[in-house]
């Protein structure tokens, strides 16, 4: 996903997303281990797209607190 297409969502469907993710991110290194995975560069997507999701939970959260 995009970050602009991250800021549109609310925050109860980042923190879901972001849940998925590390779901998701789990599986694939449990696959890795066991020599399953066939897409190494999933990893990497997942990854960042989980430090979007963290990124932008932290913006919000310092708006929120009036610290941005």
């Amino acid at each position: 996903m995009k970050p602009s297409e991250i800021r549109d969502l609310k925050t109860e469907e980042i923190q879901t997303k972001l849940a998925d993710a590390r779901e998701e991110l789990m599986n694939l290194r449990f696959q890795q281990v066991n020599g399953q995975l066939t897409d190494t560069s999933r990893l990497r997507a997942i990854r960042r797209d989980i430090a979007r999701y963290l990124t932008l939970l932290g913006e919000r959260a310092a708006e929120t607190e009036g610290v941005a």
